[in-house]
């Protein structure tokens, strides 16, 4: 669902997505423009959860910094016109260094490092296509997208993609070093 009744901004979000009547689980700012979407499916979700299991227990391992899970509001660009973006990645990670103070109340304040989204059946190309172009524009080192499908991940930078599968090893490149998992243990979480 798209609410197109005037542009918005970062602040209109924050009280919006906390009205009682609001029942979507993600609601992002793209451009201005409210997009809400339904709660996710439980294939979505364990796929989801894997993911953020895999990448929080590596981040706090090894102190990298913070690991966040859906619904965790990114603001990706605050514009004078008031075409911001918040994205609300499946699964994200910022570096320590990059959040001296930790993880704020509210949104967090930049680009995640690495931004992990899993594809829901309601998903289209061409909503993929521009969630990864908006992460990679506004900073995002690493982007996941997870296709349960197809049972495969495409790996996105800013110096290209490559897609991994289900017997290939996902890495963590630059931003998640030593990081590494089977592609097929991954997608184990949604009984495939």
């Amino acid at each position: 669902m798209v609410i197109r009744e005037r542009v918005y901004r970062v602040a209109d979000l924050w009280e919006i997505s906390h009205r009682p009547e609001i029942d979507a689980k993600r609601i992002e700012l793209v451009e201005g423009v409210i997009v809400m979407a339904a709660a996710a499916g439980a294939k979505h979700g364990g796929i989801a959860l894997k993911l953020g299991r895999l990448v929080g227990d590596f981040v706090d391992e090894h102190q990298l910094g913070y690991a966040t899970a859906a619904e965790t509001g990114f603001i990706l660009e605050v514009n004078p016109d008031g075409r911001d973006t918040v994205r609300a990645p499946d699964v994200g990670f910022i570096r320590a260094d990059r959040l001296p103070d930790g993880l704020p109340d509210q949104y967090v304040p930049l680009a995640p490092d690495l931004a992990v989204e899993v594809v829901s059946p309601y998903d289209t190309a061409s909503d993929i296509h521009e969630k990864v172009a908006d992460y990679l524009r506004h900073g995002t080192a690493l982007v996941w997208v997870a296709y349960p499908k197809t049972r495969t991940i495409e790996a996105h930078t800013s110096s290209g993609s490559v897609t991994l599968g289900i017997d290939d090893m996902l890495d963590g490149g630059d931003v998640l070093p030593g990081f590494s998992v089977k592609v097929s243990e991954i997608f184990k979480a949604s009984g495939n």
